[in-house]
């Protein structure tokens, strides 16, 4: 059977090559059909994760099963000419992130559940998360890392009996490769300043590889844990509405210095969303062989869909009964529905309108399947088609796009431009990565 390929981002960074890979967490069809051009136009590994609450056995918040979100990544595929080989899967934070009301008895059965489902379903990197507590532990007292590696290791028994069900159907299945570990804030985005956020103490980060790996061999996983390539930790970045906190590799020298000590892992930095492509480089030089980025991805396309809408406005002027009041359309969705924007968002009603905009936290991308809000997309594409966009307005809006467009490297197109935009997000990540040559 194939090996498989993230397992070079450890060999790689052990021979003191700085290659790693960006992850894209999101469920967006913009963002994913933009990371499966970019492996088709760079022959290229690419790697799309989902989320435990964004794809799970009951279709989580996108409405897909792990095995619809593979389909659904695999039919952009065959429509865009993407290698499948080429493309990995990753299932994020699973564990019992989602049913943390429930006792462990039935909060872990709904865990082992899910990692059966993506592995069954042919996930090849999966985060085995089990940090956050459930119904019966103890409020007031921190949950031990015996408690969280003893559930983690519960998880990945079963994703190595889900791997053996999938072998019987496909002989060649790729195997998965596991991280473990996890980071403040919970997936999803902050809710507060980050001001308390601290990079991972030395001590704290070998106490969770030694209980994790005593934790397998218990459950008779010591093969297992071969297959184990990353551990999460926190390096001192992450995304807020005002951008990010920028990676300051003095702080997290002590860190970086002690993945040295492991022969077969490397770091994996989640919330890397908005650090320069310098900063990003700096992480992977450091040994975060994994960038992971959601929100950076959706709010390049939302910029570009924002961008779209006010040349919309301009070659429309006098006709605003025909154009489709797509940024007005979003901003009542998010009204009518404040659950996914409410508690990440604070200030007064003049600030809140203004981060339901344009917040770098980018709540708004929870928004986007909205049925008004789709059919008011489909309105702007449309119109932006009927009349042509533009190039004077093409220029002032989306001055990078415009260029290509007139270099002849970009169709003039409203969804080429919004792809063309997350692209630009992703070519940071490519500079920073070197994930071509893995």
């Amino acid at each position: 059977m194939p090996e498989n390929t993230l397992k070079n981002i450890v060999k790689k960074q052990k021979a003191g090559q700085p290659v790693g890979i960006c992850s894209a967490c999101s469920s967006n069809p913009f963002v994913i059909e933009a990371v499966l051009e970019k492996s088709r136009d760079d022959n290229e590994v690419c790697l799309i994760e989902s989320t435990a609450n964004q794809v799970d056995q009951n279709g989580g918040y996108s409405g897909m099963t792990p095995a619809d979100f593979k389909a659904f990544v695999l039919e952009k595929a065959t429509q865009i000419g993407t290698d499948p080989a080429k493309i990995y899967l990753g299932g994020d934070h699973l564990g019992p992130l989602t049913v943390t009301n429930l006792p462990e008895k039935e909060a872990m059965a709904y865990a082992r559940q899910l990692v059966h489902d993506y592995v069954k379903a042919g996930f090849t990197k999966i985060h085995i998360d089990t940090s956050m507590k459930v119904a019966d532990d103890d409020p007031n007292v921190r949950l031990s890392d015996e408690t969280i590696a003893r559930r983690g290791a519960e998880l990945a028994r079963v994703c190595e009996d889900a791997y053996q069900e999938l072998l019987k159907e496909d002989p060649n299945a790729v195997r998965p490769v596991y991280i473990v570990g996890s980071e403040v804030p919970i997936p999803g985005g902050a809710t507060g300043d980050n001001s308390g956020m601290q990079v991972t103490r030395v001590e704290d980060f070998k106490n969770t590889v030694a209980t994790f790996e005593k934790a397998f061999k218990d459950h008779g996983l010591e093969e297992t844990w071969k297959d184990v390539i990353g551990v999460v930790v926190q390096p001192g970045v992450e995304e807020k509405d005002a951008g990010c906190t920028e990676y300051d590799r003095e702080k997290a020298k002590d860190l970086m210095a002690s993945i040295k000590d492991f022969d077969n892992l490397v770091f994996e930095g989640h919330s890397t969303d908005y650090q320069t492509k310098y900063k990003l480089r700096e992480l992977v030089e450091d040994g975060v062989g994994i960038l992971k980025v959601g929100p950076g991805l959706t709010y390049a396309a939302r910029e570009a869909l924002f961008a779209l809408a006010y040349m919309e406005q301009m070659m429309f002027h006098g006709r605003e009964d025909q154009t489709s009041h797509f940024i007005d359309v979003l901003e009542e969705a998010m009204l009518e529905d404040p659950k996914n924007w409410a508690k990440h968002y604070h200030g007064t009603p003049d600030e809140l309108w203004f981060k339901r905009k344009f917040s770098f936290s980018d709540r708004s991308r929870y928004y986007m399947p909205n049925e008004k809000v789709q059919k008011a997309m489909e309105k702007l594409f449309a119109n932006l088609r009927s009349e042509g966009i533009n190039l004077a307005v093409l220029s002032q809006f989306m001055p990078e796009q415009y260029t290509k467009v007139r270099e002849g490297k970009l169709e003039n197109d409203p969804e080429a431009l919004v792809k063309d935009r997350v692209r630009h997000t992703l070519a940071e990540y490519g500079y920073a990565t070197h994930q071509n040559e893995l």
